[in-house]
């Protein structure tokens, strides 16, 4: 396959997908607040068990 052929696919193959590839039920302020508090509790506990005694 030549770059202009998989390029050509690649493009059909992204406008074939309905509604631009977004989930209704994902609002991006609600996963990004999700994942910082995750890494935030993660980053806590971690902070916990190594501590130096």
């Amino acid at each position: 396959m030549s770059l202009n052929s998989t390029a050509t696919h690649l493009v059909t193959l992204a406008e074939a997908s309905e509604g631009g590839g977004r989930h209704q039920s994902l609002e991006p302020l609600v996963v990004g607040a999700g994942a910082l508090i995750a890494l935030l509790l993660l980053l806590w506990i971690t902070t916990r068990f190594n501590r130096d005694r």
